[in-house]
């Protein structure tokens, strides 16, 4: 058995894993990093779209701003769509999202693309990588190091340090594997859902508040949104924007549910849905890609979108029980990154902003180790900080939010408070100051919780709002004819505009609600399931 020695081995080399180790060779370029990759190629992820937050530190702390542009689709902002039938005409559904271009940069990304070029540019940062290579083994022992076994295939492997040559093939010339042996001081997880060290551990929790699953397919003769023949059709509709509708995130919106639509270059289009299971299922069908290309068809919006769209064959995913958590998240001489230390909801596109803070955070403290620093307090900060962020994030934006996600009135008031104060707390620091802003988890100290409760308490009252108009026959009602289209989100104090907007809008549904609560009425559940379309059926 072939042995090596590093000081760092980062299991699993996609977005978190690789950015990982770029950043240790840049911080401390006499790391001896290795990366361990299973995959030959990159898949696709649930969804592909980046943030303001993720999108600043691809660009001011990675430097791939030139490769973004190049090779991947700017994105135009999010934008909502609400219906309250299946017959509703496409132009008279609620429309809420920019009216103009994005003012902060944002990209519509091909995952595997960007994972690859990501794990590239660690190799030529300095980092050894085996791919395919198989981690069978892996053994804790605090500062007296870390033991990984692993099965690397030499034909195929992109660096195979420490590995004899000769190995290469069997007898028979054909491609062979070895069994090596890696120590080092530190070992990052970076496997995402695998979840290699929770798991073994023991410390996995799912999050059983938040039970949603997703559907996921790419799509091809998807018709474009900014098309001629959509403009002989529906031209106040066209006139509207002065922004292509087509680079956006589209979303369908419903209740319990939510579809995303995002182009793709080259012409495909990643489409799919992400369903709370308490308030929804998804129709019954052949297969996965009939059952997810039926939903489309039966919003508005997206029998338009969709009509003539069939799924890629072989490229249709699923995933149950979408959010978990590891309860520890570091130790001595261990950490977890990305999605390996947690997954919460693609509502926002938050995985990127995770593995951005998380990536950046271990790799300042295991590069400072190597360099001899004691870095104890830093990994104290990590573990406990972590928890405090994950937990935050999701009650202040996730926890029960698929109830008042189909109401076009509360959705809207949601989306402009959320990303106003996602712009103050996360986005306005992060453009004054990437390097200071990437070293500090979200939702940290006094400030930290005083927003969070801010946030959980009006996402708390529309949820509220929304099971009282669910009762009360009338939610959803107001899903048709108007259209919210703004300036667009700024990393200045101009978000302060949009905040007003928001809090407004959640104004008038509290009046809403007053009305609600003296009506002598209650509704029938026939007009209840009504108010509701076109969810279960």
């Amino acid at each position: 058995m072939e042995t090596a020695n590093y000081d760092v081995v980062i299991i699993g080399g996609a977005f978190a894993g690789a950015v990982t180790g770029i950043l240790i060779k840049r911080k401390n370029p006499n790391a001896r990093v290795l990366i361990i990759e299973k995959n030959a190629e990159f898949d696709r992820k649930v969804g592909e779209s980046t943030t303001e937050v993720s999108s600043c530190f691809m660009t001011r702390i990675l430097g791939i701003a030139n490769y973004l542009g190049h090779e991947q689709l700017a994105k135009q902002g999010l934008r909502m769509w609400f219906c309250n039938s299946p017959e509703q005409r496409f132009d008279d559904c609620v429309e809420i999202g920019p009216r103009y271009s994005a003012r902060v940069q944002t990209f519509q990304v091909d995952r595997a693309k960007l994972d690859s070029h990501l794990l590239d540019l660690a190799v030529k940062g300095g980092c050894d990588l085996w791919r395919p290579a198989k981690v069978t083994r892996v053994e804790l022992d605090g500062a007296n190091g870390q033991t990984v076994n692993a099965i690397v295939d030499l034909a195929q492997s992109s660096v195979a340090a420490g590995v004899s040559p000769a190995n290469q093939t069997d007898a028979a010339g054909a491609a062979a594997t070895t069994a090596t042996t890696v120590r080092a001081r530190w070992l990052v997880d970076a496997t995402g859902r695998a979840t290699l060290l929770a798991r073994k551990l023991g410390v996995l929790r799912p999050n059983e508040e938040h039970p949603i699953n997703s559907v996921w397919a790419r799509f091809t003769g998807v018709k474009d949104w900014d098309s001629y023949d959509w403009r002989e059709k529906a031209r106040d509709y066209m006139d509207a924007c002065r922004t292509a509708r087509s680079w956006a995130t589209n979303h369908l919106m419903g209740h319990g549910w939510w579809c995303w639509i995002i182009p793709l270059r080259g012409g495909d289009v990643s489409a799919g849905i992400v369903y709370d299971n308490r308030i929804f299922k998804l129709p019954e069908g052949a297969n996965l890609a009939e059952r997810l290309h039926a939903h489309l068809v039966r919003h508005p919006v997206g029998r338009e979108i969709f009509g003539d769209a069939r799924a890629i064959e072989g490229d249709v995913h699923a995933l149950s029980m979408l959010p978990y958590q590891s309860e520890t998240v570091c130790g001595d001489g261990w950490a977890m990154v990305g999605d390996a230390a947690g997954f919460i909801d693609p509502l926002y596109s938050p995985g990127l902003d995770f593995c951005s803070y998380t990536g950046n955070y271990v790799a300042d403290f295991v590069a400072r180790s190597i360099a001899g620093e004691n870095v104890s307090e830093a990994v104290r900060e990590y573990r406990d900080q972590y928890p405090v962020m994950y937990r935050a994030w999701f009650e202040t934006l996730y926890k029960d939010k698929y109830f008042y996600m189909g109401d076009a009135e509360l959705m809207s008031a949601a989306l402009l408070l959320d990303v106003a104060s996602y712009y103050f707390g996360l986005v306005i620091p992060a453009y004054m100051d990437p390097e200071k802003a990437f070293l500090e988890l979200p939702f940290r100290g006094t400030p930290g919780r005083i927003a969070a409760s801010i946030i959980k308490f009006y996402n708390q009252r529309l949820v509220r709002l929304a099971k009282r108009r669910l009762a009360a026959g009338e939610f959803g009602k107001r899903n048709a004819g108007w259209r919210e289209l703004y300036d667009g989100f700024v990393p200045d104090f101009r978000v302060t505009k949009l905040l007003r907007k928001g809090l407004w809008r959640w104004w008038k549904a509290e009046l809403t609600n007053l009305r609600l609560m003296f009506a002598s009425s209650p509704a029938t559940p026939a007009k209840e399931a009504a108010s509701i379309a076109p969810a279960e059926a």
